[in-house]
């Protein structure tokens, strides 16, 4: 899940001019893209990543990747919020347009930082109301996986794996709770 890197700006998005890198005259202390004709300032700041964890009777929902980043690999079904959604709402979205899943959704699960893509990943809980899926276009393949079948070293992200070992760590004491960490 590329990200623009910083400085990746080149022209003003008000007034089409091409911009500098330089301290803004507000005081902030970091380099940003400013306009020398209409002195706008523009700001690069993270994307979101939003997804599910969709389970079924004990099994977890995986997506096998039909495009880049890490095509053929398997993911939980996530991808970047769109504008006017919430986090719910763009990870329900993410795994109907990814895996084509019914799901009911539960708690906010992970919330991890990846500041050297300039992402934060959001994954919640979720019960899927069928074993049936119709995946999308950026899906291979979408299939359930018991937890000694997860194919672990044939995952996409270090998010989802992330994820899925607290996920199941969780599932064995019987209580889920909230995970925030940082990959860096």
């Amino acid at each position: 899940m590329p990200h623009p890197v910083a400085g990746s700006i080149k022209h003003c998005k008000s007034c089409g001019t091409a911009v500098v890198q330089r301290l803004p005259d507000d005081g902030d202390a970091r380099m940003r893209a400013v306009c020398p004709a209409c002195h706008t300032v523009h700001y690069e700041n993270p994307l979101n990543v939003v997804g599910t964890i969709p389970v079924w009777q004990n099994q977890v929902l995986l997506c096998k990747r039909n495009i880049e980043p890490r095509k053929g690999y398997w993911t939980l079904p996530a991808g970047f919020m769109e504008l006017r959604e919430t986090l719910m709402e763009g990870a329900a979205r993410e795994t109907d347009e990814e895996a084509g899943a019914q799901i009911v959704m539960q708690a906010l699960f992970t919330i991890i930082d990846v500041p050297r893509v300039g992402q934060v990943h959001f994954f919640f809980r979720a019960e899927l109301q069928s074993p049936v899926f119709n995946p999308g276009h950026e899906t291979q393949e979408a299939r359930l996986f018991a937890e000694s079948d997860i194919p672990w070293d044939d995952l996409a992200f270090k998010t989802v794996k992330e994820t899925l070992r607290r996920y199941f760590a969780d599932r064995a004491k019987g209580e889920f709770g909230l995970h925030t960490l940082a990959i860096h």
